[in-house]
């Protein structure tokens, strides 16, 4: 059978991770919209000490993917750091199951944050191992294709679980399955794909490198930037749509999944289109569609009070366009700071890039949560403040555009082939 040529060309192993994710993230979507709900309303804990159980999980991901980094460059590698953060998350996820009280709720929010945040440098780093600089762009889109499906999966299967049996502790074991699962996935079937094993050195070491890459830390502030957009897509914008906007709840459950299809479509083609742009006009087009997508949250409010325009109309415009900023956004990210590593310290670098999400998803929330208090029209005044920041996000890739070597600043796959130079490009 002939494999069709827009098929990604990439390695066995890079589609081994992929099922491994896609597994692993339907298991979190079973949990995704449930947890909240079954610790408050069937455990009997408070709203607020679910909300501090949450904080500690995010602290404990901070520690663990600066730890998660280090420990994918040095002697545990990739594959062994990797199979310690499933080991630990599904451990988590079985103490969410067997909770009863707010100390057995917090003990499992410090397991999941802690194999939560040492999963993402090694899974980002394997996945650059095991590509060419022209691979990249289609394999981390095809990982995120993994994780979107598997979340709506997972979400889809929880709702019909839950609707039948009513056995939300069931959801997370189901969770700690699935991590079970890719764990062994990477014990039989994938390599370790670290280059060589590194000379002793301070576990930490790394870091000093990373953190005196100009660059690297100038594309971490567009990152953070980027990745408060990200966090609107959970937090602002359904809340906005129910409250300012008006929109049914089962209405807006149907455009989200909408948005996660659309996402799936078009995450490969968009890969294969941004090989033949730069990483930074990949981000550039990306910001433009965020700006314009959050335009359109903003009129679909103003389509609401005047009723001249469904405002439902206006909020599919707005989820379409915001898809293709998030499908453009992701993989090119990813690539940059894959690109930007030298090999022995991708974990490190891919580290940076998950702490800049867990910035982002600390600061887009609370900076919606506060907006969204304010009575109208300043509520609404949010989605005009995020179009407002692209402008920053612009004049800070521009100035990135600058800084970035040669080798790092072209195209994947040029508009017109050119000879291969001489000598290896690779950083």
């Amino acid at each position: 059978m002939r494999i069709p040529s827009w098929w990604p060309k990439l390695s066995f192993q890079v589609w081994l991770i992929f099922i491994g994710r896609l597994l692993s993230q339907t298991g979190t979507g079973f949990t995704l919209f449930y947890s909240t709900l079954f610790f408050v309303n069937q455990v009997g804990l408070t709203a607020t000490q679910v909300g501090l159980g949450l904080g500690i999980m995010a602290f404990a991901g901070v520690f663990g993917r600066i730890l998660g980094g280090s420990m994918a460059d040095g002697a545990w590698g990739r594959r062994s750091t990797l199979i310690l953060s499933l080991a630990i998350s599904s451990l988590g996820s079985f103490g969410f199951a067997l909770s009863y009280n707010f100390w057995g709720f917090a003990l499992a929010n410090v397991a999941a944050g802690l194999g939560q945040g040492l999963y993402w440098p090694p899974a980002e780093a394997i996945v650059a191992d095991l590509t060419t600089r022209e691979q990249r762009n289609e394999a981390y889109a095809l990982n995120r294709l993994g994780d979107n499906l598997g979340l709506s999966l997972g979400v889809a299967m929880a709702s019909t679980l839950v609707a039948l049996t009513g056995a939300y502790r069931l959801l997370f074991v189901i969770d700690g399955v699935t991590f079970l699962i890719f764990l062994a996935v990477l014990w039989f079937f994938i390599r370790e794909t670290r280059a060589a094993c590194p000379a002793a050195e301070p576990v930490l070491a790394g870091w000093k490198t990373a953190l005196r890459d100009r660059s690297l830390l100038v594309f971490g502030l567009s990152n953070i930037l980027f990745t408060t957009y990200v966090a609107q897509l959970s937090s602002s914008m359904p809340l906005y749509f129910r409250n300012g906007v008006g929109i049914p709840e089962v209405q807006i459950g149907i455009l989200f999944a909408l948005h996660g299809a659309l996402i799936a479509l078009l995450q490969m083609p968009v890969a294969r289109w941004l090989n033949r742009r730069t990483r930074i006009q990949g981000l550039q087009g990306s910001a433009l569609m965020w700006g314009i997508g959050f335009l359109l949250v903003w009129l679909s409010g103003l389509a609401a009070g005047l009723g001249a325009v469904p405002a439902s109309a206006v909020a599919v415009l707005a989820l379409a366009v915001l898809s293709l900023a998030l499908v453009s956004y992701n993989p090119s990210a990813s690539a940059l700071v894959a690109d930007l590593a030298p090999d022995h310290l991708r974990g490190v670098y891919l580290s940076v890039n998950s702490l800049c999400w867990a910035a982002g998803f600390a600061l887009g929330p609370m900076i919606g949560g506060m907006a969204l208090d304010l009575p109208q029209p300043w509520a609404s005044g949010l989605w005009l403040f995020w179009v407002f920041t692209v402008s920053w996000v612009w004049g800070i890739l521009g100035f990135l555009n600058r800084l970035l070597p040669c080798k790092v600043n072209r195209a994947a796959v040029p508009l017109v082939m050119e000879p291969a130079p001489l000598g290896n490009a690779e950083r």
